[in-house]
Formats: structure tokens, C-alpha cells, sequence
């Protein structure tokens, strides 16, 4: 037996927005001048950001990276690591069938805490990784006050 529902416009526009975002949400894609398609997307790689007694480190996955594509720079508190993996030129006799990783520019952007020292940076890249050390300043360290009795 089927029983009566009470139309509910609000669950219709739900429907509507869900299937929108869903086609909207999907990896565009392009065609090249050979007409196959290739996969667009958006690339940020992966981040860690760890805290230890004296630094904060960052460390960006960044695979098959040159290090002149890769540009770190802090400016008024915010760490920002930014570039560029391009693809590889397709080689003749080379037909690809399928492309997942993803390649183009980048940014990543980060508010460093107020105790970070713009003075006590540096980076290493290495291995397709890239590790930021920001040193904490020494006035924001803690220290311990003697109380005097009397």
C-alpha cells in the first residue's frame, strides 16, 4: 500500500542543488589539439605543519619538482609556499590513457602563530620534500617568575 506524502518543495530544490554540485564537483576536462581529453585539475599538494619547544616545521610534498619552481616567502606572518609542476612534454609515439596526477600552479598559504621569528627561517628541498623551519622567538618563550614571600 502506498501511503500519502506531503510535497515538500524545500526537498525538491535539495535534489536539484545535489545533482547540480555533483556535475559541478567532477574534474573538468579539456581537449587538446589531438582531441583526446585530459583531466584539469586543481593541484595543492599536502602539507604536515608540526610545533616543537623552539621551531614550527613545515613540510610540503612536492614530487618531481625542480627547486628553481619553487618559491617560499614570509610576509607579515603568513608562510607562503608557491609553484609550478609542469607536465612532461609528450613524447612522439607516446599515447596516454590515463592522466590522474595533477599539475600546474600552486599556492598554499599559512598564518603563522604571533611568537614565530621571520628572522629564523630556513628550507630545505630534498627527495620531493620540501621542509620549512620557522624558529620561535625568545620573547615569546615562557619563563618562570620567583615569587618573594614578605
Amino acid at each position: 500500500m502506498n501511503g500519502i506524502v506531503r510535497w515538500d518543495p524545500f526537498r525538491e530544490l535539495e535534489q536539484i542543488h545535489n545533482r547540480l554540485t555533483g556535475i559541478f564537483d567532477r574534474t573538468p576536462m579539456r581537449r587538446d589539439e589531438k582531441r583526446e581529453t585530459i583531466a584539469d585539475s586543481e593541484w595543492a599538494p599536502m602539507v604536515d605543519i608540526a610545533e616543537e619547544d623552539t621551531r614550527y616545521t613545515v613540510k610540503v610534498e612536492l614530487p618531481e619538482m625542480k627547486r628553481e619552481d619553487i618559491k617560499v616567502s614570509l610576509e607579515h606572518g603568513v608562510l607562503s609556499v608557491s609553484g609550478e609542476r609542469k607536465f612532461e612534454k609528450e613524447e612522439k609515439g607516446k599515447k596516454y590513457h590515463r592522466v590522474e596526477r595533477s599539475y600546474g600552479s600552486f599556492t598554499r598559504s599559512f598564518t603563522l602563530p604571533d611568537d614565530a621569528d621571520a628572522a629564523q627561517v630556513d628550507a630545505q628541498y630534498r627527495d620531493g620534500m620540501l621542509t620549512v623551519n620557522v624558529g620561535k622567538s625568545e620573547k615569546a618563550k615562557p619563563r618562570a617568575i620567583d615569587v618573594k614571600v614578605g
